[in-house]
């Protein structure tokens, strides 16, 4: 399955929430993304960017994970225009659903990073490493999270800064490409 043609059919994150969440999933959103801060390095980071990143994000609006942390791609496309963020519903679409699963199963959020030409150039999900450490320090609490997360969660710096360190190795991949050097002339 070529999953850059699933680009196409994504959604910006603001038609997304509208039609596959509801009004509860939609404030769990927004409370979230009021709570993400990047500091001035991370701005100015994001804005060395070059490179067109194209980014599927699987997800489900109703899934704390993706609630957690699908607000902060949005952050960063607001720095930079070259991050171009669509959202697929992980129950809408089962066949990238399979392609995608993780471990045997059908996680969320999953990312897709792709090259301005549609070329895939990496994938990463569902939590990154620094919420898996919390998860793991806390292994007597809920298996789940809710989406909830108050404004004294300590661990959100730190899984802004795991997913900006995705980002910025994809845009490392795709600034130093040889084909895409040469398409640029740099």
């Amino acid at each position: 399955m070529n999953l850059f043609d699933k680009f196409g059919l994504a959604l910006p994150l603001s038609e997304y929430l509208q039609k596959y969440g509801n009004d509860s999933d939609r404030q769990k959103w927004q409370r979230m993304a009021e709570m993400i801060r990047l500091n001035d390095q991370q701005q100015q980071l994001l804005r060395t960017f070059r490179r067109q990143m194209n980014v599927l994000v699987l997800a489900g609006a109703w899934c704390g994970d993706c609630v957690n942390q699908c607000p902060i791609f949005e952050r960063f496309a607001e720095v930079t225009p070259v991050i171009v963020t669509r959202y697929l519903d992980r129950d809408a679409h089962p066949e990238v659903q399979d392609a995608l699963m993780i471990n045997g199963g059908r996680r969320v959020p999953v990312v897709v990073f792709f090259s301005e030409d549609g070329y895939e150039v990496a994938r990463y999900g569902d939590r990154t490493l620094s919420r898996y450490r919390q998860l793991a320090a806390e292994l007597g609490g809920p298996g789940c999270p809710t989406g909830l997360v108050g404004s004294d969660d300590t661990v959100l710096p730190l899984v802004v800064q795991d997913w900006l360190n995705e980002f910025e190795r994809v845009q490392w991949i795709l600034r130093l490409s040889a084909r895409l050097r040469q398409k640029h002339g740099d």
